[in-house]
């Protein structure tokens, strides 16, 4: 039975940082990761607020050098989904789809996924004018009025990428001013591409095998309006940037999760069991950032590392 000193569950900048800093502390160490390394800043364009980034760094070229150097200091990946665990005190067990994999201390990195707007339409037309990718699917939409949902950073930095392709890029924003930072802002305030329509939702989402018209409703007069390309008839794309859900499927009834469903730590990256670590967005936290998920697992990676050494006699288990 092979253990590793930890084990980390998701392969995002979490994940990746934690990896770093304990293969650095010579921990045998094993990132589990259903798909390629990265997580959702794989879906992300430009890079402009990560310290180092180089010019024109894209979320697949900045996590290939974290992959990188977490292999340097020794760190495995296993493509595999964990499905159940076992965290009591001593050994942990993850059960994958493919194997089981023991440790003396597990950091959860798994991450969280775009938060849907819950509306008429948009299971349905999600691949056919719904998207939560600007990087992935903007090019579908090249010389069409395009529209964002959301005023965050991602929802604004978004509109602005997508002003490469189309034609025109409408912001539906349920609030009377933008929550993005300043700078972000000052973007698409001065892209003659984009327009924003404030205090307004979205509703519903029609269409024939493509989408064609949203529904908006104005909170503040109540009225609701039919939003659709000029000329008529065309098809339009909706990009949707309202937060995010937790991926915490296997987690609930092992760890102690905040109302929204995000594990709780404290500073240490310590969670409701011992031994077991969380990370990065699937954490409870007030900014979820790379710089954050790559400095909370490395205070991760340094708590586990503490953990390891303080509980177990080396002695016995190698």
């Amino acid at each position: 039975m092979e253990i590793y000193d930890t084990l980390i569950l998701g392969g995002g900048p979490a994940g990746l940082s934690a990896a770093i800093y304990a293969g650095r502390a010579l921990l045998k160490t094993a990132v589990i990761e259903g798909m390629v390394p990265g997580g959702q800043i794989l879906l992300t364009n430009d890079i402009v607020n990560y310290p180092g980034a180089v010019e024109q760094e894209s979320g697949y070229s900045l996590t290939q050098r974290f992959e990188s150097a977490a292999k340097n200091f020794g760190a495995v990946f296993i493509n595999d989904m964990a499905e159940s665990l076992d965290l009591a005190d001593g050994i942990k067990k993850i059960q994958g789809q493919n194997g089981e994999y023991f440790a003396k201390s597990v950091i959860i990195a798994t991450g969280a996924k775009p938060r849907k707007l819950q509306v008429s339409g948009e299971e349905e037309y999600t691949g056919r004018g719904v998207s939560y990718c600007a990087t992935c699917d903007g090019a579908f939409f090249e010389n069409k009025e395009v529209f964002v949902v959301g005023g965050g950073d991602a929802a604004v930095e978004e509109a602005v990428y997508l002003t490469r392709f189309a034609r025109t890029v409408t912001i539906i924003h349920r609030r009377d001013k933008l929550r993005a930072s300043k700078q972000i802002q000052k973007r698409a305030f001065d892209n003659h591409k984009i327009r924003i329509i404030f205090d307004s939702i979205v509703t519903g989402i029609q269409g024939d095998t493509m989408l064609r018209e949203l529904s908006v409703k104005n909170l503040k007069t109540g009225k609701t309006s039919a939003v659709k390309s000029d000329p008529a008839g065309e098809n339009i794309g909706v990009f949707i940037f309202v937060g995010y859900e937790p991926n915490n499927t296997i987690f609930p009834r092992y760890l102690k999760l905040s109302e929204t469903g995000f594990i709780i730590t404290d500073e240490e990256m310590k969670t409701s069991l011992p031994g077991v670590f969380a990370a990065g967005d699937i954490r409870e936290k007030t900014l979820r950032q790379v710089v954050t998920a790559a400095s909370d697992g490395a205070i991760a990676a340094v708590s586990a590392s503490k953990y390891t050494e303080e509980t177990f006699d080396s002695d016995v288990l190698e």
